[in-house]
């Protein structure tokens, strides 16, 4: 339990981070890339969505999964198209695509606590943002996206 607790909250030494990102190939400037795309697909998915809210003032719009999905493939489409414009290619399929619509899936879409919805913009800011302390639960998360990502940039 304890091996859990400190995966989840102990701030690692920041030479091991450095480490830690040159061993696993990790480059600044595409850290900041992905974190680009990260957020711009949330703030995209966050302003068009037209589902489910705390808020009692909002109109109830009931979301179905297949209009969860079919939302989240608009965004998509238009992300990767936006990118596209500025010379930035990623491939339309593949584990990166399915990894972000599992997150979303999980954190947004099937989330009813708006809180919750409003703090995801926070979390990709505090998991990319290279001055603050990191977990190893942060550092695993970083490489996941990045890795993804990476994978599905063509140059």
């Amino acid at each position: 339990m304890d091996n859990f607790f400190n995966y989840i909250t102990k701030n690692l030494d920041p030479e091991e981070v450095d480490i830690w990102f040159r061993v696993n190939n990790i480059i600044p400037e595409k850290m900041e890339l992905y974190y680009d795309f990260s957020f711009s697909l949330f703030f995209l998915i966050k302003s068009t969505y037209l589902g489910n809210s705390e808020n009692s003032n909002e109109t109830k719009v009931e979301m179905t999964e297949d209009d969860n999905l079919k939302h989240f493939e608009w965004c998509w489409n238009k992300i990767l198209k936006n990118f596209k414009r500025e010379s930035i290619t990623f491939e339309f399929e593949g584990e990166h695509r399915e990894y972000f619509f599992n997150l979303f899936q999980e954190i947004y879409y099937n989330q009813n606590k708006d809180v919750i919805r409003n703090s995801i913009d926070t979390f990709f800011i505090d998991l990319f943002n290279r001055e603050k302390p990191f977990t190893q639960v942060d550092l695993d998360l970083i490489y996941n996206i990045y890795k993804t990502l990476d994978k599905n940039l063509t140059l």
